[in-house]
């Protein structure tokens, strides 16, 4: 299969094609953004946002660009969102001074009103969850509950590193699309 002809079935919602176009572009994606974060696990995880949304979004790829290339600005926007975050949420974290010398620090401990509501949206996300199809449910649970790495995962479910990222996403968006018809 060629790049284009990838593009073309993807457009169509063509699983293999997915699969074709994260087998050939993840180590490029993956390395640019090793390069920028110096951490493997940041650096996945920006690789796979960028899957996901160049995925969701891949109606809009313009063939005149380099496929490569767009993967790449989408990748380098993801992680420069994170940055600005990040910034954001640290600004916001630092402790104010007095002019008598006290200081009034920012207390992040959960509420029990907080902790509440948390349990109240586990419960809600864990019924939304239920909702996917089993082999979606599994992944999903030896990710995020089990927190296995891919690798784990792939030796877990007997499938390739490949298959798991691209279930992961397909879950991802699956219970997004859930969660948004049943809080609506």
């Amino acid at each position: 299969m060629e790049i284009t002809q990838a593009i073309e079935r993807a457009k169509n919602n063509d699983q293999k094609a997915f699969n074709f176009l994260l087998d050939s572009f993840w180590d490029n994606v993956y390395g640019f953004q090793l390069k920028r974060v110096q951490n493997e696990n940041d650096a996945e995880d920006i690789t796979i946002q960028t899957f996901s949304k160049a995925f969701d979004k891949i109606d809009t790829y313009n063939s005149d660009y380099n496929f490569k290339t767009w993967l790449i600005a989408i990748s380098k926007n993801i992680h420069i969102d994170l940055i600005r975050k990040q910034k954001n949420s640290i600004s916001q974290n630092i402790a104010r001074s007095d002019e008598d010398g006290y200081q009034y620090i920012l207390d992040d401990s959960p509420s029990p009103e907080d902790k509440l509501i948390t349990e109240q949206n586990l419960a809600k996300l864990l019924r939304d969850i239920k909702k996917l199809k089993p082999h979606y449910q599994k992944v999903i649970n030896l990710r995020y509950f089990q927190e296995l790495s891919y690798k784990e995962i792939s030796v877990e479910i007997n499938e390739p590193i490949n298959n798991v990222k691209v279930k992961l996403l397909r879950a991802k968006k699956l219970l997004a699309e859930i969660i948004q018809t049943t809080r609506a």
